[in-house]
């Protein structure tokens, strides 16, 4: 039985709004979550990637504006990470979508990463570590192709890595997660519709619900919220983008 389009519209839209809000409290934009719930509904593969690309960029460049306001963006960490993804991600992209068995492999580190959040010290317990150019270099380079092959916008592997690592408070991370999520998202689309690619009428229905979730969600994690809070909202979103790659 087939959904009427306007209806589906709405139920996508609902769902949209909490799966921004979530991701765009750590600084994400929810691609992982839009394909996943896309992927449930039977939309087309070739329109949901699209999709999910305008919405990443839209709740991104918001959840990155709460952020810097905030004063928790550091430059010094993100031009390494994005000078090595973006022309890795656009290489990952043009590669061949990897077999099932290597997202259900990707699904176990997520969930592995989200188990660690869990039971990690708070930020504040250790001190920080220097992260120098050439590990930055590395980090952005191998998340950036993994994020291109895969189609997401990579703030899932890299968020985790900078709190794991102690390279980053958890906000710092979020807002460095949001400029790279932009900025890889951007330069994925750049090279859909330079292909030729269409972007679907319904991505510019359902961008007014992710704008406001991700303004809602990055104003309060970029603000008061407590940073035990935030670990645990992050390790939430990568047990969903787990399940994307379950999913779809």
């Amino acid at each position: 039985m087939s959904i009427d389009p306007s209806i589906l519209t709405v139920l996508l839209g609902a769902a949209f709004i909490a799966a921004a809000a979530l991701y765009a409290s750590v600084g994400h934009g929810g691609a992982s979550a839009y394909l996943a719930v896309m992927g449930l509904a039977s939309m087309a593969p070739a329109e949901m990637k699209p999709i999910a690309l305008v919405l990443n960029i839209a709740v991104s460049a918001v959840a990155l504006g709460n952020f810097v306001r905030a004063g928790h963006f550091k430059a010094r960490l993100f031009w390494p990470l994005a000078a090595a993804s973006v022309p890795a991600a656009f290489l990952g992209g043009w590669l061949q979508s990897p077999e099932p068995v290597f997202k259900l492999i990707l699904a176990a580190a997520l969930v592995v990463g989200a188990w660690r959040l869990l039971v990690a010290p708070a930020d504040s317990e250790k001190p920080l570590r220097h992260a120098g150019w050439p590990a930055l270099l590395g980090v952005g380079g191998a998340i950036g192709f993994l994020s291109g092959l895969v189609g997401i916008g990579g703030g899932i592997f890299l968020t985790p890595m900078l709190v794991l690592f102690r390279w980053a408070p958890a906000k710092v991370a979020a807002a460095i997660s949001a400029a790279f999520i932009a900025a890889n998202s951007s330069s994925g689309l750049s090279g859909f519709i330079f292909k030729g690619g269409q972007i679907p009428a319904m991505a510019w229905s359902l961008l007014p619900c992710v704008l406001v979730g991700g303004w809602l969600g990055s104003h309060w994690g970029s603000g008061r919220a407590p940073v035990p809070a935030l670990r645990c909202t992050l390790a939430a979103v990568l047990m969903v983008a787990a399940a994307k790659f379950v999913i779809i």
